[in-house]
């Protein structure tokens, strides 16, 4: 899909930082994240949800491989997976860690802002702990 992000950045037409990749899956840095270590799981092929990927096992044994690594990496407090997906219409699992206890209100206003040398460090990071 032309006009979809997710497929641009599958492509390598829109850039990210990215920190897992295999032959079904790609895993970056979201772009606006709530916490450091914000990752989207996504999957290659075009599907809007995420219980219409036919690998729905491997999609989530993935995102737990990327959450064992963002909990060796920065130690969050607890890790925090959603699937919501109306913003983009490609299915994407957010692995969001926190670093604190926090109500689900605070969760969803959560936001930071990294630089880009910031989120390549982050990034980097990641990878070395898959």
């Amino acid at each position: 899909m032309e006009d979809c992000i997710f497929c641009q950045i599958v492509a390598g037409k829109s850039p990210s930082y990215n920190i897992y990749e295999d032959d079904l899956f790609v895993g970056f840095l979201d772009i606006f994240p709530k916490t450091k270590g914000h990752v989207l799981l996504i999957p290659k092929k075009h599907y809007t949800w995420v219980h219409d990927v036919p690998e729905f096992g491997s999609y989530w044994e993935i995102a737990l491989k990327i959450a064992k690594a963002l909990q060796k990496t920065f130690n969050p407090y607890f890790i925090q997976y959603l699937t919501f997906g109306l913003d983009v219409p490609h299915a994407h699992i957010h692995i969001i860690p926190y670093y604190k206890a926090l109500s689900v209100a605070e969760t969803v206003s959560a936001k930071e802002n990294f630089s880009k040398e910031e989120m390549t460090e982050i990034a980097e990071k990641i990878r070395e702990a898959l």
